[in-house]
């Protein structure tokens, strides 16, 4: 093992609240000269606000060392869609599709893409038939989904993420989402290619069974589930079983050294 990608929420911090031991483990990763990256399926705020929000906790960081989904799909929309956008992203991440042209938010119509992240307690019902009558409009447009992560551990408990209603949309409107955040292998390989080191010698910490772990090894890449976040026992008899189970990224370290000297 030669690198490490970190989830963020719920590895590293539950919502607002540090998880105890992550400051020193990544501390000790940077002691010992591994590379790493954070790999996030947050769509609620831009780069700059989660390296600010990781300064908070002790964990310098740089945009460049943040993937989300939301940077992805500008990069990725910019590349492949000559058109307007639709986004039913928060405010705050806006930012990150700056350079595109972007519909205003009450056009129902004339959208060449339509990019769904998680929108919180911003979601109701005329937002959600907003997002479906742009793609029904236009059999062309493309529905973007920013990950297919079902739900979430907010402070206040258990929250919806963005996956449930891209499965509306996808549902209504017969077509399949281009997903580029979690668990897509296009935005793990994204990854890969920033640490330019093989996939089988990476390592993803994640506390989601399916977006972290079934996701990182469907691209290749060794899995270590934490149980913090939205870890639940029974994730301990889903299907796909991580490489290692940790209580926390604070054993991590210990992990690492035992099992490198195997």
């Amino acid at each position: 093992m030669r690198a490490i990608l970190f989830d963020m929420d719920g590895v590293l911090y539950n919502s607002e609240d540090p998880i105890a031991g992550a400051t020193e483990t990544l501390a000790w990763a940077r002691q010992r000269g591994i590379p790493y990256l954070f790999l996030t399926n947050t769509t609620s705020r831009p780069r700059r606000a989660l390296v600010e929000k990781l300064e908070r906790f002790g964990i310098p960081a740089s945009e460049d060392d943040i993937l989300t989904p939301c940077s992805a799909a500008a990069t990725w929309l910019k590349a492949h869609l000559d058109g307007p956008v639709a986004l039913f992203v928060r405010p705050a991440a806006r930012v990150e599709f700056d350079g595109l042209k972007i519909l205003p938010e009450e056009a129902e119509q004339g959208a060449a893409a339509v990019v769904v992240g998680d929108l919180g307690d911003h979601w109701d019902y005329r937002t959600l038939n907003r997002a479906f009558r742009l793609l029904h409009s236009n059999p062309r447009s493309i529905l973007v989904a920013l990950g297919m992560t079902r739900f979430w551990q907010a402070a206040d408990g258990l929250r919806l993420d963005a996956g449930p209603f891209i499965a509306a949309l996808e549902f209504a409107t017969g077509r399949s989402a281009v997903v580029l955040g979690k668990p897509a292998r296009d935005f793990y390989e994204a990854a890969v290619d920033k640490l330019k080191l093989p996939a089988g010698e990476i390592v993803m910490v994640g506390d989601d069974v399916e977006t972290d772990i079934a996701g990182a090894q469907g691209a290749g890449l060794k899995t270590v589930l934490v149980k913090t976040g939205k870890f639940r026992p029974a994730d301990l008899n889903a299907p796909v079983q991580a490489d290692a189970v940790l209580d926390s990224v604070a054993e991590l370290p210990r992990w690492w050294e035992t099992v490198g000297r195997e």
